[in-house]
């Protein structure tokens, strides 16, 4: 006896019913995107310098409205552009910024009226990302110096009364009524204090010759000079004037310029001529021969600028960089043999050049990605700094063609990695994606970053028998339990989605369940008698077999 045996496949729900049953799913998720792009006010801080770490500055997230609950979640933290430091900490529990190390205005704005930090607080699910303004206000923590701790003049005694000698200002680091307000000359019969006050608010003073000089009755002559400036309580610093008497000198040199502008770009190189001052003095022999020197300059602008005393060349001795300051000021004084002294300014103006690659940042990114998708899915937030200005720091970003991604321009600075169409595992499991940032310099510069992104299976693949029915002989009177045939089918998802599993359709044949005539290993496919089969009774048997996978199905 032969039996002929026939097998049917069943299939699983289709593709295109998985893809209606999550177009709901994708509107919602469009409204989350949209969501993320709302652009959000900008809030700011005012307190003062010098405060301790972990001193309050304010509640930024009661200020913005957000969900303190959700902090942690939202992954909130404090981004700063580039290589800057960040001050300011947030306290995830109760939404507090707070100081994360010492603020020193003064290190940090020298004498600029305003300091302004400019700070960002991101969060993500959805990406927010919102300006604040950290203003640190000047308290009165530094003294009044004086360049020298003495200043010698050489006067004539032929002086005339109201003769003046302009003495150096006092530095004062702190600015607006913590910097020097007022000088007081020691009391002495022959000179009084003026106080001057130029063009740009500071201040210096002048001694006043108020009772003429007699080298013969005193030959020289000390005072004290105190700046103080208008601080609670006020600070002070002294200098010594030590006057020594002479024989004529009435002409005190003048400079070819009140001020000197000039324009440097920066990353010039070194012994680079920045400019030549000149100044002539009226007077003839040691009395009129001019050297030069700086005002009061910081140690900083001393390592980046050199001065030649007699031919008033200036040079650059150190590197300069517009991103760390676009504009520097040197006072400047022309003082001639016997000590009378003019002042002058060079303001440089520093020019940006393109020295700043863009920097791409990865601020999250979502992989792996599930095949199945939906276009338009955001897998990744891309942040793109360049620290030029203008068109040196405008930057273009892109990725390279033939992938299913793009990048969608989001609120300043940041990008959207979407997907832009099908994902599909079975054909290519993983993507190496690099992301180029150019500059609109000239010469353009430009950097690039690698993102891998691997796909997540899904179960929709069906298992797909290797033949469409499969035929088996077997001789009668076999023994129960013996092997009659072995069916095979594939599935090409991952793991249990592409484990495959084997059996029997429930039938009847001739009155009995076709599970007391055969039974299939699940694992296997082998096909195996349950009993011993008779010609004469039956013929032939056709039988279905099941193959399906151990996945979720796909709704």
């Amino acid at each position: 006896m032969f039996v002929f045996l026939y097998w049917t496949l069943f299939l699983p729900v289709s593709k295109s019913s998985q893809r209606f049953c999550f177009s709901a799913e994708m509107s919602g998720l469009l409204f989350f995107v949209l969501m993320a792009h709302t652009a959000y006010g900008d809030v700011s801080y005012s307190f003062p310098e010098e405060m301790k770490r972990g001193s309050v500055i304010g509640n930024i997230a009661k200020d913005l409205g957000l969900d303190v609950n959700r902090l942690s979640s939202r992954k909130v933290r404090i981004h700063t552009e580039g290589n800057r430091k960040r001050y300011c900490d947030i306290n995830l529990n109760t939404g507090e910024l707070t100081v994360a190390e010492r603020i020193d205005r003064e290190g940090l704005c020298g004498k600029k009226d305003s300091c302004v930090i400019k700070q960002e607080l991101v969060l993500e699910n959805p990406l927010q990302v919102h300006h604040f303004l950290l203003n640190i206000e000047d308290i009165n923590d530094n003294s009044p110096q004086f360049k020298q701790s003495v200043i010698k003049f050489e006067i004539q005694e032929s002086a005339d009364k109201g003769s003046r000698y302009l003495l150096d200002e006092a530095h004062d680091a702190d600015i607006g009524m913590n910097s020097v307000q007022s000088y007081a000359l020691q009391n002495n019969e022959h000179f009084v204090l003026n106080v001057l006050t130029r063009a740009n608010g500071r201040k210096n003073g002048e001694l006043l010759l108020n009772k003429e000089l007699n080298r013969e009755q005193q030959k020289e002559i000390s005072l004290i000079v105190t700046a103080v400036d208008g601080g609670t309580p006020p600070r002070s610093g002294t200098v010594v004037i030590h006057v020594t008497v002479l024989d004529a000198n009435d002409n005190a040199p003048v400079f070819s310029q009140d001020v000197y502008k000039v324009s440097l770009p920066e990353n010039s190189p070194l012994d680079t001529v920045v400019v030549t001052v000149s100044a002539t003095d009226a007077d003839e022999g040691q009395n009129g021969e001019v050297t030069f020197e700086f005002g009061h300059l910081s140690e900083i602008l001393l390592e980046i600028f050199s001065l030649d005393s007699v031919s008033g060349v200036i040079k650059l001795t150190g590197a300069i960089d517009y991103e760390e300051e676009s504009s520097i000021e040197l006072p400047i004084q022309a003082k001639d043999g016997q000590g009378l002294a003019s002042y002058s300014t060079i303001l440089i103006d520093i020019v940006d050049v393109n020295d700043n690659a863009p920097v791409i940042g990865i601020n999250s990114l979502n992989t792996p990605v599930p095949e199945n998708a939906f276009p338009g899915t955001e897998v990744g937030i891309i942040n793109v700094q360049d620290r030029d200005s203008e068109n040196n720091g405008q930057v273009r970003c892109s990725i390279q063609q033939n992938v299913p991604f793009k990048l969608v321009p989001s609120i300043k600075n940041y990008y959207s990695l979407v997907t832009t169409g099908e994902l599909d595992r079975e054909l290519l499991s993983d993507y190496n994606i690099t992301i180029t940032a150019t500059d609109e310099g000239s010469p353009p510069l430009s950097s690039s970053k690698n993102i891998h992104l691997t796909v997540a299976d899904v179960n929709d693949n069906p298992p797909v028998f290797q033949e469409q029915s499969y035929r088996a002989h077997v001789q009668e009177n076999n023994k129960a339990g013996s092997s009659i045939c072995s069916v095979s089918a594939t599935d090409p998802d991952w793991r249990q989605n592409g484990t495959v599993v084997y059996s029997l359709l429930s039938s009847d044949v001739n009155g009995a369940p076709v599970s007391s005539f055969l039974s299939v290993n699940g694992d296997t496919g082998v096909v195996h008698a349950v009993r011993s089969f008779d010609y004469e009774q039956m013929k032939s048997l056709k039988v279905l077999v099941l193959a399906r996978d151990n996945g979720s199905l796909l709704l």
